[in-house]
């Protein structure tokens, strides 16, 4: 096995690839330690009504930003959260994935992706909200959906 590190000043985000023929034990296993390594929340505040809840990542379907103020979805209400959605690319987990310029998914509460010519809708767990993906993300989706798929 080969290890590389690049380091480039014009790098935004850390990333990291694993190339390899095929699945071994081995790259799971090193797959798996590196996802455990990124720093996860799991809870956030929300309010809703004047009350401040504490609210399950898990149960969170989605984020969603209106006029300057950014919606935490769950399958029965909507809170207001005080991040703005770029802030919460950087403190969600990998199981979240900014899908529109408005929008970021929980990608484990995805139900049925329907792909049409004009858009792309995503049908959400016990629930009947349904999040549009944007054609610019479509296809980030698509990799990231796959890769979790080989992983699980």
């Amino acid at each position: 096995m080969k290890v590389k590190l690049n380091i480039d000043p014009n790098q935004k985000e850390t990333e990291i690839v694993i190339n390899a023929s095929e699945l071994t034990p081995e790259i799971e296993q090193l797959y798996h330690a590196l996802q455990k390594q990124t720093p996860n929340l799991e809870q956030i505040e929300a309010i809703k009504d004047d009350v401040s809840y504490y609210l399950n990542l898990s149960d969170i379907l989605f984020f969603e930003t209106d006029s300057k103020i950014v919606m935490a979805h769950t399958t029965k209400n909507a809170y207001q959260v005080k991040y703005k959605l770029y802030e919460l690319e950087d403190i969600l987990g990998g199981n979240f994935m900014r899908v529109a310029k408005s929008t970021i998914l929980n990608l484990d509460k995805i139900y049925a992706i329907t792909r049409s010519i004009s858009n792309c809708q995503i049908k959400l767990e016990e629930s009947y909200k349904t999040v549009y993906v944007s054609r610019h993300y479509y296809r980030d989706l698509r990799n990231r959906l796959e890769e979790r798929r080989n992983f699980q």
